[in-house]
């Protein structure tokens, strides 16, 4: 049986309980308080890609957050928000790398006949659901839109 991410994330957050570290504590209980307040909007229970998807906005908040900080001047904050980040990165896919990425584009461009830029949209369809919680979607864009300018 597969374990889907929310249960890994509730496994988590009671071995951080027992263990008593406070900061996988405290970052675990905000990520499943998002996915949380998600299922409430959408009232339901939200399916893997989308708790997935949740979890990136999480760290990209983080690095957000991180890279303020840092023009802050404030090493304490970046500190705490990479940690933040490497917690939950541990729940995220392995991104795909250069290679994999372009091969996927290049199969949904062949798929969806798009060759030029302003077919991008059918491109980009076709894509983003295969690299979902892999792959940075403005990397994504941008990849795609140079590919199809050729």
């Amino acid at each position: 049986m597969n374990v889907t991410s929310k249960e890994s994330l509730n496994r988590a957050l009671i071995e951080a309980v027992r263990s008593g570290d406070k900061r996988k504590k405290t970052t675990l209980r905000l990520a499943l308080a998002a996915i949380k307040n998600a299922e409430v909007n959408t009232g339901g229970a939200l399916d893997e890609p989308a708790v997935l998807s949740l979890l990136q906005k999480e760290v990209k908040s983080r690095r957000e957050t991180a890279a303020e900080a840092q023009s802050a001047g404030r090493a304490d904050l970046v500190a705490e928000a990479e940690a933040e980040i490497a917690i939950l990165e541990v729940f995220l896919p392995q991104p795909l790398d250069e290679n994999a990425l372009r091969e996927i584009i290049e199969s949904a461009v062949r798929e969806s006949g798009a060759q030029t830029p302003g077919e991008m949209g059918s491109v980009m369809k076709i894509v983003m659901p295969k690299v979902q919680g892999r792959a940075d979607g403005k990397r994504v864009s941008s990849l795609v839109r140079e590919y199809l300018q050729g």
